[in-house]
């Protein structure tokens, strides 16, 4: 009798410890962020999946990273498309081309992207106050369609894409940041 509650008594140990060692484990294993994780249910609340999830599996932060990741990550790249749309605008402009006035206005508007509209979302989002991210990335938005807009008097604009693409950007940007509020 005494073999046979000593041999239940080390079954259930072996048991337990097996448990422990099962939680353990379990607990210490990282969450992945991965197309059936964050990543993915979060871009199925955008208007473009596609560039939502390409944006964010491009960047290696985005696995590991919490949604306020997720929305800096989608920032940045608002701020990277700005950037080179600037570059574009600043080539375009000593060439004298015709639409000077237009290329003047998108100067202006891709600076106000640039040194307000993405900055204000960046420390918001750091601040933990995701109100004014999205203010400031429906001010980017709004900004390339300025800049769009400033041709219709001007000719066909050579910045369709890129302006599309920043109103894109910052369209997911703003789906991302209302996840926050």
């Amino acid at each position: 009798m005494e073999n046979k509650m000593r041999i239940r008594h080390v079954v259930q140990l072996v048991a337990l410890a097996a448990l422990l060692v099962s939680f353990e484990s379990s607990a210490a294993a990282p969450a992945e962020n991965d197309g059936g994780g964050l990543i993915g249910a979060t871009c199925k609340n955008t208007p473009n999946y596609t560039l939502c999830f390409d944006t964010l599996s491009s960047d290696p932060k985005a696995s590991k990273g919490d949604l306020t990741t997720l929305a800096l990550i989608m920032v940045d790249a608002v701020k990277s498309k700005a950037n080179q749309t600037a570059a574009v605008i600043s080539g375009l402009r000593p060439g004298g081309s015709k639409p000077a006035a237009a290329l003047k206005e998108c100067a202006f508007q891709y600076k106000v992207i640039l040194t307000v509209s993405v900055p204000e979302a960046v420390e918001a989002l750091t601040k933990g106050d995701p109100k004014f991210a999205e203010d400031g990335v429906v001010g980017s938005a709004s900004c390339a369609a300025a800049c769009e807009t400033a041709f219709t008097t001007a000719g066909k604009s050579p910045l369709t894409d890129l302006n599309k693409a920043v109103q894109d950007l910052s369209d997911v940007a703003r789906a991302i940041i209302r996840n926050l509020l």
